[in-house]
């Protein structure tokens, strides 16, 4: 178990080589709650997420045992990156293993960082057996999350909530392999406070609610989830340990639930959020947690390393699903003022064109004809309806 004099040391260590992230008040989610609702802004970290601590801390507590090999990590993002920092302010070589299928902008932000990246693993899992065999060879392995070190670095986000917010009563934490909630954890409750601590997971791949729920890690198999950092296949050792001592609850969220999040905080916050980063938010607009009103409440939002191209489909799919974007095809005469009849007709019902598709090979089309998919930014159903309308009232579309 780490001692309240651990986080603390850890925090007098990495001081000088991190940041000390805000933490802001969200009047936005307060009032869609009814409870006062802070964000913990590990997005605005070093490298991106909240691993760059753990990562400072085991490399330089360990900095005088660490040979010509360097230190070697297995991660499919962000530990990636916050090893390959921590190795430069260390001065040390950096290999990181990374699985089959990673992200290549997070490969290549690491590289970015000093690393030397390979490819290995059809897992997270396989990765780290991997990185473990290189460590056998003389590198100094930094685990993702079962390491006393790296948690220990997790946990200085406890103590920095704790002196800016003495008072809270609950903190929501992305779960993975077990980590960040158990350094959280184990500073807050370390330190006497009565705040109760609840992690969060992809329900696609939920091994730490199991292991919370039954007592027993198992290992799972992950499905497809945008949480890609905390898509672990089975809880740490180490952090189920102090999980089962500190935490008081783990919940999951769907696909849908962490989309709409990452929209919510795009938009009222101007923040770019991963997958994981956005499980805390999913989780308490859920309902599912059944908070007190005015409750204080601390999310760690634990990492903004989301590929844009994934970010812009996650964004279009949340406008899709609360009917902000709206796709419309239909078929016009190929000759000049037809597109611009049909795009006035739009714009007269309020429609704000965002792409336009012409097709005129499609199989059925008469050869003075052209198909025309519209894409349109909208303000909800009612707005649909009526742009609908109007297409209706001009032969567009059918009745």
């Amino acid at each position: 178990m780490l001692t309240p004099e651990d986080i603390a040391d850890a925090a007098d260590l990495i001081r000088p080589h991190i940041h000390r992230t805000p933490l802001v008040y969200s009047p936005t989610f307060s009032a869609m709650t009814g409870c006062e609702v802070y964000l913990k802004l590990e997005t605005l970290q070093k490298a991106g997420s909240f691993k760059v601590r753990g990562a400072v801390h085991s490399i330089l507590k360990n900095r005088k045992g660490i040979g010509s090999a360097g230190v070697v990590a297995a991660s499919a993002g962000n530990h990636a990156q916050g090893v390959a920092l921590a190795a430069g302010i260390a001065g040390v070589r950096a290999t990181i293993v990374m699985p089959v299928g990673s992200s290549v902008a997070k490969q290549e932000a690491a590289r970015g960082y000093g690393a030397e990246i390979v490819i290995a693993g059809r897992t997270l899992q396989e990765s780290i057996l991997y990185a473990q065999v290189l460590a056998e060879r003389g590198a100094f392995l930094v685990h993702p999350y079962d390491d006393k070190h790296v948690i220990a670095g997790a946990g200085t986000i406890g103590t920095e909530i704790l002196e800016e917010l003495g008072d809270v009563a609950y903190v929501i934490v992305p779960v993975g392999g077990g980590g960040l909630i158990a350094g959280i954890a184990a500073a807050i409750k370390g330190a006497g406070s009565p705040a109760r601590i609840i992690g969060v997971q992809a329900a696609a791949c939920d091994a730490a609610y199991r292991a919370f729920a039954f007592e027993e890690r198992e290992l799972v198999s992950p499905g497809r989830t945008i949480a890609d950092g905390i898509a672990v296949p089975i809880v740490g050792e180490r952090p189920f340990g102090m999980i089962r001592a500190f935490v008081d609850r783990i919940g999951i969220v769907s696909e849908e639930e962490m989309v709409q999040a990452i929209l919510l905080l795009a938009e009222r916050k101007h923040l770019v959020v991963e997958g994981a980063g956005s499980a805390p938010l999913a989780y308490l607009l859920s309902g599912r947690g059944m908070f007190p009103k005015q409750s204080r409440i601390v999310l760690v939002i634990s990492g903004g390393n989301i590929d844009l191209p994934l970010f812009q489909r996650v964004i279009h799919q949340a406008q899709v699903a609360r009917d902000r974007s709206m796709t419309i095809s239909v078929v016009v005469d190929d000759r000049p003022g037809s597109l611009a009849k049909l795009l006035g007709t739009i714009a007269g019902a309020g429609g704000n064109i965002h792409e336009i598709i012409q097709k005129r090979d499609e199989k059925g089309l008469h050869p003075t004809e052209i198909r025309v998919e519209v894409e349109i930014e909208t303000r909800g159903l009612l707005h649909q309806e009526r742009i609908r309308s109007h297409l209706t009232g001009a032969g567009y579309l059918s009745g």
